[in-house]
């Protein structure tokens, strides 16, 4: 994810004084057992009590890459369209639903897509192998190396696209600046680690407020970069706004590694890759984990359903997110850089708006009925986006949309209800991989999906996802 919904799933403080006892007596009293699985260290409170620690790179990272994602599309609907000889006159077709498209805008669309899904193949295979083995390795490395790593990563992949745009390289080399990203463990290490870390240094009273401030950051950051992205791009192109994109990712880099004080003492011989972590995730879904006392069957069914429920609601949200600039470019909407940019910014609002009505709705509804609303709210959005031909239509879907981050916190939350304390660790890392599948599934049904409906339905994609949401929303109603 990309999902800046994670308010409701940090644990709780699970370390009291009798437990710290227990884990200090059962290391002295076992050390013959030194090669179990261990899941954390027993460490005191870190004393970090400074109020700004991970947010500067939250927000930096989070705005290099609104500011570029948006921009690649882009990128290749021009370069494809050079390739392909297709001038992009619109004059008859924007705003004039009823006149059919031109055969070579289609294959525009078509080839766009495709490599859209490319490109999100190309890192997201390897996030999906990486990212499990950085979280559980910053649990006794460090939270700074999953910081800077792959910070590092997404600016060698600006630094790659770059070059294609200097040389005018085929896009097929985006593919190299992808796979680069993907093994430094991508945006998705960075948003595991950040939340992380502010678990780390905060307290039960206090943990509340810090991860609010630490979701504004990545609404704020979305939105700002969209409107500079939109409106750069029209004034001086492409390469510009690139140069920023590597900038800040090697500012949030240079920023951690000068200023993010460590949390988690580091283990001198702690090694990155291991299969404890997929044991523990394996014993947990198997077995309904420590907390189904009883055995019952029913209690693991609960477990495995809310998963579910997790993995389609993302992944539309992923899904869908790819498709709205495509949606956006081409007759009869045709929209410019600008718009694009407004759109995206009003996307990203939705962020604060979904915190906001979480936070009035806690007052007088439980957690499954706020997530009914979002997930309704989430609908009838796609449902507009399915038909909508003209700009005042698209921005109403948009508005639609002010609420439908509310779901996937809820969720999160009801699956960490349903675990023992002692098990978080491993439920939530499972749930970073499913969100990194979801991110691959969802890019690849939709960006497939899209080109394949075009001659009978533009928007029928939109609809797909509309009902793929009634799944979980039976589930949990």
């Amino acid at each position: 994810m990309y999902e800046p919904d994670t308010a409701a799933i940090l644990p709780e403080d699970v370390l009291d004084a009798a437990s710290t006892d227990e884990q200090l007596s059962d290391v002295l009293g076992h050390g013959e057992e030194a090669d179990e699985p261990i899941t954390s260290s027993v460490r005191s409170p870190s004393a970090c009590c400074l109020p700004v620690t991970v947010e500067p790179v939250m927000f930096l990272t989070m705005f290099s890459l609104t500011l570029q994602t948006p921009l690649s599309t882009q990128y290749l609907w021009d370069r494809i369209s050079e390739d392909l000889g297709y001038n992009g006159s619109k004059s008859t077709e924007c705003g004039n639903s009823s006149v059919p498209l031109d055969p070579l805008q289609k294959e525009v669309e078509t080839l766009t897509a495709h490599w859209n899904l490319y490109l999100s193949l190309g890192g997201f295979f390897v996030v999906l192998l990486v990212v499990p083995f950085l979280g559980s390795w910053s649990d006794i490395a460090g939270r700074k190396p999953v910081l800077i790593i792959p910070n590092l990563g997404l600016a060698l992949q600006a630094v790659v696209y770059l070059v294609v745009m200097y040389l005018r390289l085929p896009v097929a080399y985006f593919l190299v600046g992808r796979l680069l990203s993907g093994l430094s463990g991508d945006f998705i290490a960075i948003l595991a680690g950040s939340f992380a870390y502010v678990a780390d240094v905060s307290d039960k009273q206090s943990r509340t407020f810090r991860v609010a401030v630490l979701e504004a950051c990545l609404g704020l950051a979305g939105m700002l970069a969209s409107i500079i992205g939109g409106q750069w791009r029209k004034a001086q192109g492409y390469i510009n706004p690139f140069w920023l994109v590597l900038a800040t990712n090697l500012a949030s880099a240079l920023y951690a590694y000068l200023f993010v004080r460590e949390s988690v003492p580091r283990v001198p011989d702690a090694k990155l890759f291991t299969t404890r972590h997929y044991k523990a995730v394996w014993h947990l879904y198997s077995t309904g984990g420590s907390s189904n006392k009883a055995g019952g069957g029913f209690h693991r069914c609960k477990l495995w359903l809310y998963t579910l429920c997790f993995f389609l609601v993302v992944t539309v949200h992923f899904g869908s997110r790819d498709l709205y600039v495509l949606y956006e470019l081409s007759s009869p909407l045709c929209w410019g850089p600008d718009l694009i940019g407004y759109g995206s910014a009003a996307l990203h609002l939705a962020v604060l708006t979904s915190l906001l009505g979480l936070k009035i709705m806690q007052r007088c509804l439980n957690d499954s009925w706020m997530a009914l609303v979002g997930l309704a709210t989430n609908i009838v959005a796609l449902i507009v986006f399915s038909v909508a031909d003209t700009t005042a239509l698209m921005f109403t879907g948009y508005g639609l949309c002010f609420l439908f981050l509310i779901a996937t916190p809820v969720i999160r939350s009801k699956l960490s209800q349903l675990v023992d304390p002692s098990e978080q660790g491993a439920l939530f890392a499972f749930v970073a991989c499913v969100e990194s599948l979801c991110l691959l599934v969802g890019t690849g049904l939709f960006n497939s999906l899209f080109p394949a409906t075009l001659y009978f339905m533009k928007g029928f994609t939109f609809l797909v996802a509309a009902v793929i949401l009634l799944i979980p929303f039976g589930i949990i109603g």
